[in-house]
């Protein structure tokens, strides 16, 4: 079958994804994104569409109309949206892959939209973060037409693997491991900004290294600081998603809302320009200080 991909979203995973795929063998790729109409943003987003033979759609209709498989992948906050966008033009038979953060529920009520459209949805669940990987990132998925789906991707060489035809398990696996790798996240950064004021630092950074061995302590947390810093207001969404997902399992999201609340702090940090000028080689201490530089500033 050839197949021609519409991508929602063009993004950090947006951009990684639709050049993957288009050197797979796509017969075509196209994206749609709301920046794609933004005056300040739309020649320099249409011009890397352009440079990547990515067609920019004007339109989630125009993007239907050429796409036999839609992947949508924007911030968690826009999962539902897209969907009931995407839901009123796509064509019978079109493969819809929710690769977004959402909890079980977001992601039900998405397949509802999507299949009674004439479409067949599958929810993914992204295990890690994607630049390392690109479209060999590993994906869990699910949905009734999820087999079909995966020895397609697979075929692509990418890493999908179907955990069942239910949609929300696949979330859930998703969301449950968000909860870990966000909080430790967030810990990390309370917890050494917070030694890094004391100046203990040296002595309470051995510890961690003394209890877990396996872990890096240091680089670790250079690159939970630097991808906070980064992507901190999508990682926000993302937790308030993964709150959803306790609450919708009966219990209240005390460690998942705070979590949340840490990562869109440093989001505004970052905002702020807090972090402007830290480079790639930075220190967990260098984004330490800049906090703390702020903290004062503030007071």
């Amino acid at each position: 079958m050839n197949w021609d991909i519409g991508l929602v979203g063009y993004g950090e995973v947006g951009k990684i994804f639709s050049r993957g795929l288009l050197g797979q063998g796509a017969r075509a790729v196209c994206a749609w994104d709301l920046k794609f109409a933004d005056a300040t943003l739309r020649e320099t987003e249409r011009g890397h569409a352009a440079g990547n033979g990515i067609t920019a759609c004007d339109s989630a209709a125009a993007l239907c109309g050429q796409s036999n498989l839609i992947i949508s992948a924007v911030t968690a906050s826009n999962t539902l949206a897209v969907a009931q966008e995407v839901a009123r033009c796509i064509r019978p038979g079109t493969l819809f892959l929710d690769l977004n953060s959402a909890s079980p529920g977001t992601k039900a009520q998405c397949a509802a939209l999507i299949d009674a459209a004439g479409g067949h949805y599958v929810e993914a669940g992204v295990m890690t973060s994607v630049p390392p990987y690109g479209i060999q990132v590993p994906m869990l998925l699910g949905g009734v037409k999820a087999p079909a789906l995966a020895a397609v991707l697979t075929g692509w060489g990418m890493d999908a693997t179907v955990v069942a035809e239910k949609i929300g398990v696949a979330s859930a696996i998703k969301m449950c491991r968000s909860v870990m790798i966000k909080g430790l996240e967030a810990l990390v950064i309370e917890s050494y900004t917070t030694a890094r004021a004391y100046g203990v630092e040296e002595h309470m950074i051995p510890t961690l290294y003394e209890t877990f061995p396996g872990i890096d302590w240091n680089a670790q947390g250079a690159y939970f600081y630097s991808r906070v810093a980064q992507h901190g207001k999508r990682r926000a969404e993302e937790m308030r998603e993964s709150a959803n997902t306790v609450a919708e399992a009966g219990f209240t999201p005390f460690m998942a809302a705070a979590i949340a609340d840490k990562h869109d702090w440093v989001a505004q940090q970052a905002r702020a320009g807090v972090f402007a000028g830290l480079g790639k080689e930075a220190t967990w201490q260098d984004y330490a200080d800049r906090l703390l530089q702020s903290s004062r500033q503030t007071k």
